[in-house]
């Protein structure tokens, strides 16, 4: 590239460049012109359909291979020199053989296709926030989706070509597909038989084959932000996490800002996007899905949101569930796996409350809703996805951007329970709501491989995100806190270098409980700001809470009902602990932590085993 000097990337790219035999190499530049001709690109050659711009300007929709619809969680692995650092919730494989087998892969897998790489920043580039990565790929969809999700182009290379020694991330991704002899090209290529999403932890880089879905194949987000960042974190005193970031303001002007992890498709970007229910309140969005954290000179944890976009689930986002989130797909966005109507804009269940008569679905097959889709068969596939750029947002924060961060004052650990789990608990300290967290399960949903409705565990929400051993990133997050809580009852709150006021407080959510008829008890969505309402007010110390054997419970007065249709017998029901769904969680847990053998740090143990003694349990002890 024309001025560009830096020896290390030139010789990286040389070396992939041998290896996959592309016909021509691109240099990314990030700007609108390049984004514009790309998906014209992607229109002639079938995979973006261009979308009315009377209803919807500069807006695209593309149809994945039928095969290629989810993040492939059975063929991510962490390539650690030894697999007890992976852990055994990742699969592993000694990196060395992983390198040649993926190596025999990539050879000639981009032969009559372009090789782009794409420069970006995770975070804005000004922050010493933000990390560097550069991404090679043989996908114009990648391509213009990254513009999207991250800060991307000329500005970074300038960045890295100032200063030879700035850290950077190789991320190297391939359809692997390659072209031999003039083949025609298919509107999705990818490869189904030999799919790979891999990182090796000691040199921190990221090889993808095969997939062109999602994060699978967007580089930048869950592969970068999450596991490659998360030994970052370990490694360097701060974490990355899959959680939303929302400023949350109360009548009187108070701003707290608050961090949440939920797992894929349980409701971050509603959360993150919502209309308070509750007059006076205002929610607006820092970031929906990713979430970096780091304790500051102030002693306080401050949060950016590395992300420059949202790719959400389209599915069962609609005007009633999130107005914030359809005002942001007004123009300039990219959709994946929704249906098409016959007036050219995207359609999937839970938009609107009528259904079009006639549409093209998510397989390109044109149907309607009286036949075709009489056997319940979805037109958008359960995970189809939108590509928007966050500052469309109507709700989005003046300080969203901002290079330092953001206070965070609560941290809320949420997950899918139709039973057991409360509408809220507070953890009694840090080191309780790391157990909290350790030990949150879910009942899995489609953004993911595999089966639906499933109940797993997922930390944090970062069971197919945590780039190491899990039972580490527990240590991480107690070492985070600097807990020094040996207090018997685990309701202690002394910490060595931290006050109880700098530490963030520590929640559980469970908007999903339902009661003997299988309906959900607590409404969700917008009325879940009342739930935000307690919270904060607790962080405030305003209001008095139970203390039980699992954390500090509300009363039910204090749960703003006002104007809402659940009465206080249900309100009760879901802030009560359920005895005998808890003693075999209990069990669970023991089960789930057994898994990691003696890696587990001991302060968990430890709270573990009060439960068990307050619920009368008799398990063996560690």
């Amino acid at each position: 590239m024309h001025g560009f000097n830096n020896k290390k990337i030139i010789k990286w790219v040389e070396e992939w460049e041998n290896i996959l035999k592309p016909d021509c190499i691109y240099w990314c530049n990030g700007s609108n012109e390049e984004y514009d001709n790309l998906c014209q690109q992607l229109v002639k050659c079938g995979t973006f359909k261009k979308l009315n711009p009377n209803i919807r300007p500069n807006s695209y929709a593309a149809n994945s291979d039928p095969e290629d619809v989810a993040r492939v969680e059975d063929r991510t692995f962490i390539c650690s020199k030894n697999s007890i650092d992976a852990g055994p919730t990742n699969n592993w494989c000694d990196p060395a053989i992983m390198r040649n087998k993926l190596l025999s892969l990539y050879n000639g897998a981009m032969k009559g296709r372009t090789m782009y790489i794409i420069p970006f920043s995770m975070g804005n580039p000004e922050s010493n926030f933000s990390k560097f990565g550069l991404q090679i790929t043989d996908s114009a969809y990648v391509v213009v989706n990254m513009k999207i999700m991250t800060r991307m182009g000329k500005y970074i290379l300038e960045l890295l070509n100032a200063d030879d020694d700035r850290e950077w991330v190789p991320c190297i991704h391939s359809v692997g597909a390659p072209l031999i002899e003039k083949a025609m090209d298919v509107p999705w290529p990818c490869n189904n038989k030999n799919k790979y999403i891999v990182h090796f932890p000691e040199t921190r880089d990221v090889w993808s084959f095969g997939s062109g879905y999602g994060g699978n194949a967007l580089l930048g987000k869950k592969c970068f932000a999450l596991r490659i960042a998360s030994l970052m974190g370990r490694d360097d005193d701060w974490l990355a996490e899959h959680m939303l970031i929302l400023k949350l303001t109360n009548p009187e002007g108070r701003v707290k800002y608050i961090a949440a992890a939920f797992p894929s498709a349980c409701g971050k970007t509603n959360l993150a996007m919502m209309v308070p229910s509750i007059v006076g309140w205002k929610v607006e969005t820092i970031g929906d899905d990713i979430c970096w954290m780091k304790f500051s000179a102030d002693g306080k944890l401050y949060a950016i949101n590395p992300e420059n976009g949202f790719f959400g689930v389209a599915t069962g986002t609609g005007w009633n569930t999130n107005a914030n989130a359809m005002h942001t797909l007004h123009s300039n966005c990219l959709f994946t796996n929704t249906a098409t109507t016959v007036d050219g804009d995207v359609w999937w269940e839970g938009m609107t409350e009528s259904k079009p008569d006639f549409l093209t679905d998510w397989r390109n097959k044109e149907c309607s809703f009286d036949s075709d889709l009489k056997n319940n068969l979805p037109a958008a596939h359960p995970n189809s996805r939108f590509t928007a750029p966050a500052s469309q947002c109507p709700c989005i924060a003046t300080e969203w951007e901002h290079m330092n961060g953001v206070p965070i004052s609560a941290i809320i650990f949420g997950g899918r329970r139709s039973t057991t789990m409360p509408l809220v608990a507070e953890a009694f300290n840090w080191e309780h709501g790391v157990f909290l967290g350790s030990v949150m399960a879910s009942e899995t949903t489609a953004a993911a491989g595999g089966e639906i409705g499933k109940l797993r565990f997922d930390p944090m929400a970062m069971l197919p995100f945590c780039g190491y051993n899990m039972a580490d990133y527990f240590t991480h997050w107690l070492k985070m806190g600097n807990t020094n809580n040996d207090n018997d009852n685990g309701n202690d709150n002394d910490n060595d270098n931290k006050s109880n006021n700098e530490l963030p407080k520590i929640f559980i959510v469970n908007w999903f409980r339902r009661n003997e008829n299988g309906k959900f008890i607590w409404p969700g969505f917008s009325e879940n700001s009342r739930v935000l309402k307690w919270i904060f007010d607790r962080t405030d110390g305003k209001l008095d809470a139970k203390e039980t054997p699992i954390g500090y419970l509300p009363y039910a007065d204090d749960i703003d009902t006002t104007s809402l249709n659940v009465s206080k017998a249900d309100i009760e029901s879901i802030i009560d602990i359920d005895v005998n769904g808890w003693r075999e969680y209990i069990i669970q847990i023991k089960e789930f932590y057994s898994k990691f053998h003696d890696r587990i740090p001991d302060k968990l143990y430890k709270i573990l085993n009060i439960l068990v003694n307050n619920f009368n349990l008799q398990l063996l002890n560690k």
